[in-house]
């Protein structure tokens, strides 16, 4: 338990898929002093662990439970938005997809001035944090830490689903990381033995013995201290202590990773951020820097839900014998991370390359589970994996403990629809296909009286959800709204950096949770280079 006042070379906030990955990596060396703050609980729910069960985490005491502001162009609707309060953060809530993106994405970022962040540059820090069990190759390592396998007991519909894409024209891939994206298949996942293997479970736990590493659960960082413009430690409360105010210090750095919410919402609280929203709330400026909080990006899905008239989908997998067999034989229904298959398509004429991202499930998922229908089901959903649309993370008050205000602003702009819509009739393609014929029932969303652009658009409206990747509200870059530079320093002070996925400048193509693994192993490098 740290003392009141004391000092560690560094000390992380959050232990979410960057903070695990830091935490194992700075102390490794002798020497150095490191601690750990994480605001939730320990990461011991049942549920954590099987992956089928992801969705029973929703609500609960390991999410933070956020909510968007009312998005206008989703007739008013305030989007729920689940993230890991827990060791592991969302790596142990999320359904374990392993997408890296594509290598456009990290050359984009390169372009734009971030040095050291081309896909040839990010590639060997992928392989790196890897150990994928179909072995190694020019895109994948062995020997990293956090375990990428197949699907164990992949369900007979996602099989049909990779068949259906195929019958309308897309190719069969079976590696979506392996340089080109485009076509159908099975995802990867981060799981080992049937189990989910979160970033604690492959970063924190193996290291949590090491003299130089202390790791805290209920610690709810406050502010970031700062002497003039130098970070010097933080203040937080542990969930034991009556609201009482701890500090601790930093010698060297304090590093900012608490995700894309919470790193760029305790920017605000210790005085860094734009000038004016900080006096707003009587605030201390430190640093005037715009761009804490905006850039915001996220991947809005819609979809389709199908009856199945067969009694094969996941929507009974928590049955005793299906328990028996994941705790016993490591594998059937509860090993499944219900997002089996999926795959990437071009919708516009003028991208080079996929546009849009599906998700297929083997059981309805409708309203991330709460709104489900009785009776078994299937359900398969599209994105736009490059949205235009930006929004912002403001602070509605001054207390650490007010979810900050939330607002994507989900398709204000007009491409993200007309993308969105061909996505979501291409889904519609797909599940019309001969290899859905044996098990295609009713159409329940949007409904087959649903036919018309406009009428599907309406329901993208009125049913499109977060598919969970918020993004980019601590941009790195080189111009006015960035807020590290392309070593994830904070502009304009010292002794401190933001290592997660808020930094993306813009967001990747697909689920973000390697992409944020790959960011922190790089920035270990970073800053043990420099110290």
């Amino acid at each position: 338990m740290p003392r009141n006042g004391r000092s560690y070379d560094y000390v992380i906030v959050g232990a979410g898929p960057a903070g695990c990955v830091l935490a194992n990596r700075l102390s490794a060396d002798a020497g150095t002093d490191v601690l750990l703050l994480e605001a939730g609980k320990p990461d011991d729910q049942r549920e954590i662990s099987i992956p089928a069960a992801f969705s029973e985490l929703f609500e609960s005491a390991v999410d933070w439970n956020y909510h968007t502001e009312p998005q206008s162009e989703l007739n008013g609707r305030e989007l729920y938005w689940p993230r890991g309060k827990t060791l592991g953060g969302s790596s142990s809530m999320n359904a374990m997809i392993y997408i890296r993106g594509q290598p456009e994405d990290y050359d984009r970022w390169a372009m734009a001035g971030n040095d050291g962040w081309a896909y040839e540059d990010v590639l060997p820090y992928f392989m790196r944090a890897e150990d994928n069990e179909r072995g190694p190759s020019d895109f994948h390592g062995l020997s990293g830490p956090r375990n990428v396998v197949d699907t164990r007991s992949p369900n007979e519909l996602s099989e049909a689903f990779i068949e259906a894409g195929q019958a309308v024209g897309l190719p069969h891939n079976e590696d979506f990381n392996a340089g080109e994206q485009a076509g159908v298949g099975f995802y990867q996942v981060t799981q080992k033995d049937g189990r989910r293997h979160s970033a604690a479970d492959a970063y924190l736990k193996p290291v949590l013995d090491r003299d130089t590493l202390t790791a805290v659960t209920g610690a709810h960082v406050t502010r970031v201290r700062f002497d003039g413009r130098e970070a010097v430690g933080v203040e937080y409360v542990r969930d034991d202590a009556n609201g009482a105010p701890a500090t601790v210090d930093a010698t060297e750095e304090v590093i900012l990773s608490a995700g894309a919410i919470n790193s760029p919402q305790l920017l605000l609280l210790s005085g860094v951020g734009p000038a004016d929203h900080l006096e707003t709330h009587d605030i201390d400026v430190v640093e005037d820097l715009p761009g804490v909080g905006r850039n915001l990006q996220d991947h809005l899905q819609a979809g389709v839900d199908y009856e199945c008239t067969k009694p094969i989908t996941l929507d009974d997998a928590d049955s005793l014998v299906n328990l028996l067999k994941i705790l016993l034989l490591k594998s059937g229904p509860l090993t499944s991370n219900v997002g089996e298959a999926g795959g990437f398509a071009t919708v516009s004429e003028d991208a080079d390359t996929p546009d849009v991202q599906f998700h297929f499930a083997p059981a309805h998922f409708v309203e991330h589970g709460f709104a489900n229908p009785e009776g078994h089901g299937f359900s398969l959903n599209a994105l736009r994996l490059r949205p235009d649309s930006r929004g912002r993370i403001t602070l509605r008050s001054a207390d650490p403990f007010d979810d900050p205000a939330i607002d994507p602003q989900y398709l204000t702009a007009e491409e993200d629809l007309e993308i969105l819509l061909e996505g979501v009739k291409l889904v519609r393609e797909i599940l019309q296909a001969e290899p859905f014929d044996d098990y295609r029932g009713a159409e329940l969303l949007p409904g087959s009286d649903v036919r018309s652009d406009a009428e599907l658009t309406t329901h993208i409206r009125e049913t499109a959800e977060t598919l969970y990747h918020p993004v980019g509200t601590c941009k790195m870059g080189d111009d006015e709204m960035a807020v590290v530079d392309d070593r994830l320093r904070v502009r304009g002070l010292d002794g401190i950096r933001v290592v997660d996925a808020s930094i993306l400048p813009t967001i990747t193509s697909g689920n973000t949770d390697a992409p944020t693994t790959m960011i922190a192993e790089k920035a270990a490098d970073y800053i043990r280079s420099e110290t």
